[in-house]
């Protein structure tokens, strides 16, 4: 094949490089071939990630080597590819790239992007996430089944609170669930509403999910609930993962959880699924949902005795955050 072509994208040229470069070996995916899937899912992937600020995780030689991550935006980008200044966990800022069209997600994936990974916010609210991510992470002892019960169970916590939330899965081993909320909160309170929905589900589901942050606590389903911090990213609904079988991060309707299988969700599957059925979360952003009622969960939790939990190393010291030492050496060292 050519070491380039050029693609006509919605009246833009996109150059790609290395066409033929495979990047699935068993399945002989190409980054072409990778280019062209999400050009054909391009309305329901640009939903989750227009105006968002992204995190370039970068397979310039596909999934047989390890990604890099590009944070700040290439100094050399086509002139229609937007960027938003955010500030990191440590105060400094960068340019990221914001992802707007059908021209950007050629370019991007040209770049080695597989999977997409923006940020909760808006450019037009860089500190303000309109997006309440709930991320259901099995430990190695829980079973794909384990997940799928987890989640609907988060889904009826949210919808008890007045939430209407949208599930998909991640590509990988869990499930995400999605609700679009009004931009009036900062990360802090969106981390901490995360937190919330997993202490309630730890109340009715004991044993089954938790939100021990050290692993060595874990048992069952974990509510990622720093996922919801600044600077953290999840892969973006239809993103393709790092699977030998290129699986796709999927949203579902809430009646498929019970009987949904991973591997049933593919570049090869995906784009007739979405024109036969449709996407399940095309009206995600019809609706945006106040907070207040996780703030008021979280009020009675304190109430009760459940007070912040660890961040990530890498982040500001919060009031009344428990030790970040796990409790092992804690013991060790008492």
């Amino acid at each position: 094949m050519a070491e380039q072509v050029t693609l006509d994208v919605g009246g833009t040229p996109v150059t790609v490089t290395n066409p033929g470069k495979v990047f699935f070996p068993a399945l002989g995916l190409t980054k072409l071939d990778l280019v062209h899937y999400y050009l054909d899912v391009a309305e329901a992937a640009l939903r989750g990630v227009r105006d968002r600020p992204m995190h370039l995780k970068r397979y310039p030689n596909g999934i047989t080597e390890a990604p890099f991550y590009q944070k700040r935006a290439p100094s050399k980008r086509p002139p229609g590819v937007e960027t938003a200044t955010v500030t990191f966990p440590s105060g400094r800022e960068a340019d990221l790239v914001v992802c707007d069209d059908l021209a950007d997600l050629a370019w991007v994936v040209n770049l080695g992007c597989i999977d997409l990974n923006p940020w909760p916010v808006r450019k037009q609210g860089l500190d303000t996430p309109d997006e309440l991510r709930i991320d259901l992470d099995p430990t190695p002892e829980a079973s794909w089944d384990d997940v799928r019960q987890a989640a609907l169970l988060t889904g009826e916590v949210l919808d008890a609170l007045g939430y209407r939330s949208y599930p998909k899965t991640s590509g990988s081993r869990g499930i995400h669930i999605y609700v679009r909320i009004e931009p009036r909160w900062g990360f802090a309170h969106v981390r901490r509403s995360a937190l919330a929905v997993g202490r309630e589900l730890e109340r009715r589901a004991p044993g089954r999910v938790t939100t021990a942050w050290w692993k060595e606590e874990r048992v069952g389903v974990f509510v990622d609930y720093n996922q919801n911090a600044r600077d953290r990213t999840i892969a973006s609904a239809y993103s393709v993962r790092p699977t030998p079988d290129a699986r796709v991060s999927c949203p579902l309707d809430w009646g498929e959880v019970p009987g949904a299988r991973m591997e049933d969700f593919t570049v090869a599957t995906v784009p007739a699924r979405l024109r036969e059925k449709g996407d399940p979360a095309a009206a995600i952003d019809d609706e945006r949902f106040s907070l207040e009622p996780l703030l008021e969960l979280v009020q009675q939790q304190e109430a009760e005795g459940q007070g912040e939990a660890p961040w990530p190393p890498n982040y500001p010291r919060t009031p009344g955050e428990p030790p970040r030492v796990q409790p092992s050496r804690r013991k060790k060292s008492s």
